[in-house]
């Protein structure tokens, strides 16, 4: 049960809010053998069977650790655990003409090249100008869409099956409908998305490829960000990033990471925990100067890529998936936003220059 909850949490992506709730029930001793999704329905309130038999067939609802279908006949002292699709929230979502870049789009899903400093769903803080209000808005004006689609489900709150951090760039995949939700979700928690980032990090890298394994939690100072522990440790969660260079610029390297899990601000912290944090981010150490030389001219030059690129070196590059009804193997790419393009630009030139002089 433990494994199953821990790996649920996944599902939670980069930013940790929960996508889904969590339920444990135990059928009581007197109670008849019943189909499982009535007796889920009858437990849980505010839970429809369509939801409920939707979950049984992502694997969703296990009864003594073991997932089964829609059918399954409870019996007393049956433990069940159940992940359903979070309904939505009580904060109204006001649709705003906000231009997105939208990479594809069918009747089940979306995939959107998301802008930095965009945040992608309404919270304390942030309840307009976000990517979920774009949605609402787009969505509430395509000729198919229809403003419910059952008791809790609703187009202009699109479902997010993952997310990314404001001030990282890149492709995220939304679903349009309850089942395309449930099953994309059964494939993050099975670790069969292909997801990969590009990001330049500070410093050079001894190997052309690497792992970094470290599990991810809370900073145990500053509840605001996130830091690394050691794996297998009871303080965070397991987490592992898988990396290869791209190309070199001597203080700074050019990477490609891949994600096996998807935690919180997983490859940010990763970085950091093995000395090479991403170039400017501000949570992780990376807006300072970390190598390089002592002279006023590089400190000009790294001002000004910091001033190119006024965030975290990171972007959600490509994404590949199983859709979630015609089964077919789809891989979506974007290309490098303008700002890290310049910068990455930037360093490479520097390096060409200082490889001459030498």
């Amino acid at each position: 049960m433990a494994e199953f909850e821990e790996e649920a949490e996944e599902l939670n992506g980069e930013e940790e809010q929960s996508l889904f709730e969590h339920h444990k029930l135990k059928v009581e001793k007197g109670q008849e053998m019943i189909r499982i999704d009535k007796y889920i329905m009858m437990r849980i309130a505010n839970s429809t069977r369509t939801k409920i038999q939707n979950a049984c067939d992502a694997g969703f609802v296990l009864v003594n650790g073991k997932a089964v279908k829609s059918n399954y006949r409870a019996k007393p002292l049956d433990e069940i655990s159940i992940m359903l699709t979070t309904p939505p929230r009580s904060i109204e979502v006001l649709p705003e003409n906000i231009p997105i870049d939208i990479v594809y789009e069918d009747d089940y899903l979306v995939i959107v090249n998301k802008k930095a400093g965009m945040v992608v769903h309404p919270a304390y803080g942030n309840y307009t100008g976000t990517l979920v209000n774009a949605l609402a808005y787009h969505f509430k004006n395509l000729p198919t869409s229809r403003s419910k689609l059952n008791n809790d489900l609703y187009l202009e709150r699109p479902g997010l099956v993952h997310r990314i951090d404001k001030n990282t760039s890149g492709i995220l995949i939304i679903a349009k409908t309850e089942l395309a939700m449930t099953r994309l979700a059964k494939e993050l928690f099975d670790r069969t998305m292909d997801r990969k980032y590009i990001a330049l990090c500070w410093g050079d890298l001894k190997e052309d490829t690497g792992t970094i394994r470290a599990n991810v939690g809370r900073d145990l100072k500053n509840r605001k960000i996130m830091a690394s522990f050691p794996e297998g440790g009871e303080i965070g969660k397991h987490a592992v990033t898988h990396y290869k260079v791209l190309e070199r610029f001597g203080f700074v390297t050019l990477i490609e990471c891949k994600l096996e899990t998807g935690r919180t601000h997983q490859i940010r912290v990763h970085f950091k925990s093995i000395g090479h944090p991403l170039f400017n981010d501000q949570e992780y150490g990376g807006d300072i100067i970390l190598k390089g030389l002592q002279s006023a001219k590089y400190r000009q030059f790294v001002q000004n890529c910091f001033e190119l690129l006024p965030r975290q070196a990171l972007h959600a590059k490509s994404l590949g998936i199983t859709h979630p009804i015609s089964g077919k193997k789809m891989l979506f790419d974007s290309a490098l936003p303008e700002d890290m393009q310049a910068a990455i630009e930037k360093w490479r030139k520097f390096s060409q220059e200082r490889a001459l002089e030498s």
